[in-house]
């Protein structure tokens, strides 16, 4: 399989991009003290000269200079570069922790409903059906507020990592699903295969044999949709925020850049540019390796 992804070129550069996009939000609080500036800071405000009196730089191309490499936010001042940093830090945060939650219990339901069969294959199976059947975005929506409220009196402030935990539980609870039928199917074939007969016939417990026999066969599948999934689930935090519902002022997000930038496009389309571009470039990087990995996988493969 590593033979066959080293020989992708497209595979190979596509993941080298996530791999930068990683390291970029795993150090961007060592980034940005090297940089000199950092996400929370208003300097349009402690320094007066860098906005104009309706809140917008005053140099061009939304304030781009060599102090501030990619400008200054509309209105408040921040830096854009810091901003964007700890925005990739915290969507890829939320988006490999949902993505991890969400392919345990695939695995856990997916594999059991389909090597087990019987009952809990129907009570599994239904369950998934269910929730398939939900409007997710309308559902993300609704139960974002109910989820918070679970941690934190309604009439206060809502933490941020109140909303960062009730974002992943919300993801997570209506994420799964589709992995989750893959693996199922992958287990009903598997299940009747000479070497899971061989396994029974020598006694072994059925977590024995989900353990050695069915789990190893399902890493292939496994790992091809969960390279596609992460990406959806950083969109999907994305819209969140930039609807208001999700992470909101002050801390950094690539949704809430969004939303900022939707508000004054008008009169500084630079500031759309940064988050847009970031954003399309790891989406198309993530996607392009996940079907690199899974033409790895697959023994067919020639080349």
């Amino acid at each position: 399989m590593w033979r066959r992804f080293r020989r992708d070129r497209v595979g190979v550069i596509s993941g080298c991009v996530v791999l930068l996009f990683f390291l970029l939000g795993l150090f961007a609080p060592l980034i940005a003290k090297l940089y000199g500036k950092d996400p929370y800071t208003r300097y349009g405000q402690v320094r007066p000269g860098l906005l104009n009196e309706f809140g917008y730089p005053i140099k061009p191309n939304g304030g781009i200079d060599g102090e501030f490499w990619f400008g200054l936010e509309p209105g408040t001042g921040r830096d854009v570069f810091t901003e964007l940093l700890y925005g990739i830090r915290t969507s890829l945060l939320i988006a490999l922790a949902v993505t991890v939650l969400a392919t345990l219990t695939a695995i856990v339901l997916g594999v059991a409903a389909g090597f087990l069969g019987g009952r809990w294959d129907f009570f599994i199976s239904r369950l998934i059906d269910l929730l398939m059947a939900f409007p997710q975005q309308l559902f993300f929506v609704a139960f974002l507020p109910i989820i918070a409220t679970l941690f934190v009196d309604p009439r206060e402030e809502t933490p941020t990592w109140v909303k960062v935990v009730s974002i992943v539980v919300v993801l997570w609870a209506l994420g799964w699903m589709t992995l989750g039928r893959i693996l199922r199917g992958t287990a009903l074939s598997l299940r009747e295969r000479e070497f899971v007969e061989a396994a029974r016939v020598s006694g072994a417990s059925s977590w024995r044999i989900i353990r050695k026999e069915l789990l190893p066969n399902v890493v292939s599948p496994m790992l091809v949709q969960s390279t596609y999934m992460l990406p959806n689930f950083v969109t999907t935090a994305a819209a969140l925020s930039f609807l208001g519902v999700g992470i909101t002022e002050p801390t950094p997000d690539w949704g809430r850049m969004f939303s900022t930038a939707a508000e004054v496009y008008h009169s500084d389309i630079t500031y759309m540019f940064f988050p847009g571009v970031s954003m399309v470039i790891f989406v198309v990087a993530f996607n392009l390796l996940g079907d690199a990995v899974r033409d790895a996988f697959d023994p067919k493969t020639v080349g």
